[in-house]
Parts: C-alpha cells; structure tokens; sequence
C-alpha cells in the first residue's frame, strides 16, 4: 500500500520554530511530527510514503533518508511548484500513487495527531465498497469546521456544511483518508480542495463515506493546539504503553523524558511535560504542560509552564516562561527573567521581561 502526506506550506502558525525546520520535523512528544505517522502507516503495511510540499524539499528528505533505512519503508518527494491545496497534490503525485494492484491508497494531514486507526479505516472501507473513506471527529464547537452529515448507521455522508450557523451535527473532517485510485480520475492538476470540490461529488454519487475516529485527535498546527495535543497524546500513551513514561518522587501525570537528559534534585516536572534528548534540568527546576526540546538547559529553580522552549535553548535561574512562550531555536532567557507569552526569534538572548504576549525579532 501506499500514503500521501500532505506536507504544504511554510508552516507559519508554528513559527518561530519553523523557522529552523519545516513544519513536519518539527518534535512532537520527542518525535519529528510527521515520524508518528510514518511509523504508524508502516505498521499496517505500507509500503512507500510521498510527501506532497512546496518548501524546502531537501532538508525534508536529507532528515527522512536516516529513518528510510531504520523504518524499512520508501519515502518520496512530490514537490509543488505553486501552492496546489489539497487535491491538487494528488493530481500531481499519480505515478507516483498509482501501481498495478489496484489497492486504495491513504492521505493524511501533516499536522493530524491521533492514535491513527489505519487497521480499522482499511477494513471499513472493504466492508462499504464505496469509492472513498474518510475519517470524522466529534468535537464541542462544530461551528468553527466544516461539519460531514451523515448517516448513522452505515457512515454514508450525505453533504458538507462549511462552519454551520445552526446545528447540522458535530463531527468533523479528521484530515485522514483512504481512497480508491478512482478518485485521481476525478482530480484535475490545478489549485483544488479536496473538501469542497471532490468530496462533496463523491458523496452525490454516494460513494463517500465515513468512520468516526476512536480515541483523540488534534490538529497540532498551532501552539496552543500543540499543547493540548500533547497532554492527548500522553493519556493515549499512559493507556497504551505506560511504559515508555518516566516514574519516580519528582515526576506528576504524565510525562515523557528522553533516556539522555539529566534531571537534578528537587524538581517537580509534570503533567503533560516531554523532555527531548540531551536536555538538562538542574535542581529544583517546575515543569508543567510544556516540551523541552532537543539540547535544552533549564537551570536552578527556574519555572516553565504552558510554553514550548525550543532546541539548544537555555532558561535562567530563577526564570518564569509561562502563558504559551514560544522559544525559537538557541535563545538564552537570562536569569530572573519572566516571559508572559513571548513568541521569541532563534538565536536571541533575553535580557528584560516580557510582560504581556509579544514577538521578540
């Protein structure tokens, strides 16, 4: 089998940190996020990734070449020349999605985080014999979607409501897909949405259907959703595998540490907290709902909640960074310093508070 990523754009949502890497590579729960779901897609059998994108296409493959071998699984470019939205993409890799077997191939959404039920779309989608699966999401304010009517019973859709005035239902477009190679037949190579114009055919010909997804979903694309996602994804691990999380005295909820980070004496880190690979934490450090990535140094003291701290960055003694602080890759927050929401540029040193939301260039 094969997938389609939809890698896109600049990523701008997540800046500062996309401003070192592309979107996709950017950790998640200690993971490039787009590595989730290669390793997820490869558990059921896939066999060769193409990443659909528009920006950036060597640093994407240079980094995912490592993981090729590891994996046992092939990874593609398709690279776009103009932005091409979500279907166009698809027009554009056909040879490369397209073989002799006939078999349906998947779509995902780089940013979608979930617990990827691939195993159990493949089979409903045997079990329907329509044209085209997608999977929906429940959620509280169906308002701010695309909301995907359909038929209980048997997951017929029956029409797309973008962002309903009135309640039509409440769920929603997960951004995962299995589809038939039929469906490119209905795709021309050109600027399209795969939501609004191809979907909504499909489903008039009652070829469409859906699959309510089980367990959490997150579109990680933004900081705050970054930080929710998060604290899913470690309930989801607690449950499934309670192994990989740290334990001991210091440790509170959920939390996951890199077997190559130090943590001193006196910390209290949790819940929902990830620490990256060759961090370090000195004494009497609080952590919470946060991720320290990559070559972080926290030291004595200093406080972290509700932010994203980015790689080889350092947080002073005594320092306060809460209220969704973004630190762009190498900053140095000085010694009692507090950061109220600062979004703060790579390679910046902060030398005076921040005290309201604000950019840092």
């Amino acid at each position: 089998m094969k997938a389609l990523i939809l890698v896109g754009g600049f990523g701008t949502r997540l800046r500062p940190l996309t401003l070192s890497v592309p979107k996709p590579l950017v950790d998640f729960a200690n993971k490039p996020m787009i590595l989730h779901q290669i390793e997820a897609l490869k558990a059921v059998g896939v066999t060769e990734v193409v990443l659909a994108i528009n920006y950036q296409p060597e640093v994407m493959l240079n980094f995912l070449k490592e993981f090729e071998t590891k994996l046992g699984i092939k990874i593609t470019c398709s690279q776009e020349t103009e932005p091409l939205g979500t279907a166009g993409p698809l027009a554009l890799a056909r040879d490369k999605l397209i073989d002799d077997s006939g078999e349906p191939f998947f779509v995902l959404n780089s940013d979608v985080i979930s617990e990827y039920p691939f195993k159990e779309i493949i089979k409903f989608h045997k079990s329907h014999g329509g044209e085209a699966s997608i999977m929906v999401t429940k959620v509280d304010e169906p308002s701010k979607y695309g909301v995907v009517v359909m038929e209980e019973s048997t997951g017929q859709v029956e029409k797309f409501v973008e962002k309903p005035k009135i309640f039509v239902g409440n769920k929603i477009n997960a951004g995962i897909y299995l589809l038939d190679p039929s469906v490119l037949d209905r795709i021309q190579l050109r600027p399209t949405s795969i939501e609004k114009e191809v979907f909504p055919k499909i489903a008039a010909e009652k070829k469409l259907y859906a699959m309510v997804l089980p367990g959490f979903w997150m579109d990680i694309g933004q900081p705050r959703d970054y930080i929710t996602g998060l604290r899913l994804y470690l309930d989801s691990l607690r449950k499934k595998s309670s192994s990989k999380l740290a334990v001991g005295a210091h440790i509170v909820g959920n939390v996951l540490v890199d077997e190559t980070s130090k943590i001193g004496e006196g910390c209290l880190i949790g819940p929902d907290v990830a620490i990256g690979p060759g961090c370090v934490v000195e004494s009497g450090v609080r952590l919470s709902r946060c991720t320290i990535m990559r070559g972080v140094r926290v030291k004595k003291h200093a406080c972290i909640s509700s932010s994203i701290i980015g790689w080889h960055s350092t947080v002073g003694q005594w320092a306060r960074v809460e209220n969704m602080t973004i630190l762009g890759e190498d900053v140095h927050v000085c010694d009692e310093i507090y950061s109220n929401g600062g979004v703060v540029l790579p390679h910046k040193e902060i030398k005076s508070s921040i005290l309201k939301p604000e950019i840092v260039m």
